[in-house]
C-alpha cells in the first residue's frame, strides 16, 4: 500500500489529487490502520447488527454482508445523536472486519427508513449550540466507510433519513418508500447534505422542487428521478439488499474499494483529474494478487479465487 501511494504521488501533480490520495491512504480498511479502534460491541441501543455470509459459510474469506437495522420503531427510526453514534460506530467497526465485504443499511420494520433527524432534540437549541457543536458534522463519517454500503429503504426515508441514504453508495426502495427533503414546512433547509446530493442525484430542477415544497415522492418516481437504482416488493426489499451485498462482497476487495473511491472522486473533482485518478487506481491493481487471479481465471474459464490482497 505504501508502494502504491508513492507511485501515485510521483505521477499525480494535481495538488487536489495529492489530497485525496493522502486522505485515502489515511483512511484505509487494513487492520494497520490507526483510523478506527472500535470493535462490533455486543448490542446497541438504537441499532441492530449482524453479519450474514453465503450459504452460512462463515469462513467466506471476507464475502459477508454486515447488516444494520436502524431501531427506533416508536419514533419511526428518527435519527437522534445516540442513534447514530451507535450508527457510526457500528459502520466502522464493519468497515474493519476482514470478513465483511459490504454494509447494509435499513431501518427495523417496514414503516420507515428514518423519518428525519429528532425534532424534538433539535426543537430546543439555539444558534450558538448548534453552530458550535457544527451540528450533524458527524453524520459525514458514513461517507468516510471504505466498503460500499446498501441503503435499503422502506417506508419514510425523510429529511435526514433521504440524506443518509444518499450517503450510501447504492440506494435500493420497497415499493411503499417515501422520499422528500421536508425542513422547508419546519422553517429551516436541509442540514446534512440534501441541497448538495439531491442536485447531483435528480437534477437542479427536481431537487429544487424537493426542497422548497417539501412534497414526497414515491418510490416509482424516485427510480425514474435517479435517486434509487432499483424497486423491490417491500417484504422482499433487505433480502434483495443482502443479496446484493453478497455478490459485491464476493468481487476482489481491492478493486472494490478502489471503484468506489474512483466514482466518489467524480463529485469532486474535474473531468480530467478523475480521469487522471481513475487510470492511476488501475495501474495500482496490476500490484495486487487479485488481478492476477482474476486474469488468470478469466483466461482458463473457471472462477476466479480472490484473496483480498
Amino acid at each position: 500500500k505504501k508502494y502504491i501511494y508513492k507511485m501515485f504521488s510521483k505521477l499525480i501533480t494535481s495538488h487536489n489529487l495529492h489530497r485525496i490520495i493522502r486522505n485515502s491512504s489515511t483512511n484505509s480498511s487494513s487492520s494497520s490502520s490507526p483510523r478506527f479502534l472500535s470493535t462490533l460491541k455486543d448490542s446497541y441501543d438504537h441499532v441492530i447488527v449482524s453479519r450474514r455470509f453465503p450459504d452460512d459459510d462463515y469462513s467466506s474469506g471476507g464475502g459477508g454482508v454486515g447488516l444494520i437495522e436502524l431501531n427506533r420503531p416508536k419514533a419511526l427510526n428518527a435519527l437522534c445523536d445516540d442513534l447514530f453514534n451507535d450508527l457510526i460506530h457500528a459502520s466502522n467497526s464493519l468497515d474493519e472486519d476482514k470478513d465483511i465485504g459490504c454494509l447494509v443499511i435499513t431501518g427495523s420494520g417496514t414503516r420507515a427508513f428514518a423519518a428525519g433527524a429528532d425534532i424534538e432534540e433539535m426543537r430546543g437549541r439555539d444558534f450558538p449550540r448548534a453552530y458550535q457543536t457544527n451540528m450533524f458534522a458527524q453524520w459525514h463519517k458514513i461517507t468516510k466507510i471504505s466498503k460500499p454500503i446498501i441503503a435499503a429503504v422502506n417506508g419514510y426515508a425523510l429529511g435526514g433519513g433521504c440524506e443518509l441514504a444518499m450517503m450510501c453508495d447504492i440506494i435500493l426502495a420497497g415499493e411503499n418508500a417515501k422520499f422528500a427533503q421536508p425542513e422547508i414546512n419546519l422553517g429551516v433547509i436541509p442540514g446534512a447534505g440534501g441541497t448538495q446530493r439531491l442536485i447531483k442525484c435528480i437534477g437542479k430542477s427536481r431537487a429544487m422542487e424537493m426542497i422548497l415544497t417539501g412534497d414526497m415522492i414515491d418510490a416509482e418516481t424516485a427510480s425514474s428521478y435517479g435517486l434509487v437504482s432499483r424497486v423491490y416488493p417491500t417484504e422482499e426489499l433487505v433480502e434483495e439488499a443482502i443479496g446484493m451485498g453478497l455478490k459485491i462482497a464476493s468481487k476482489g476487495r481491492m478493486a472494490s474499494l478502489m471503484a468506489k473511491e474512483c466514482v466518489n472522486v467524480s463529485m469532486e473533482v474535474s473531468l480530467e483529474e478523475g480521469l487522471r485518478f481513475e487510470r492511476r487506481m488501475f495501474h495500482g491493481l496490476f500490484a495486487t494478487k487479485d488481478q492476477k487471479e482474476g486474469m488468470s481465471a478469466f483466461l482458463e474459464k473457471r472462477k476466479p479465487n480472490f484473496t483480498n490482497e
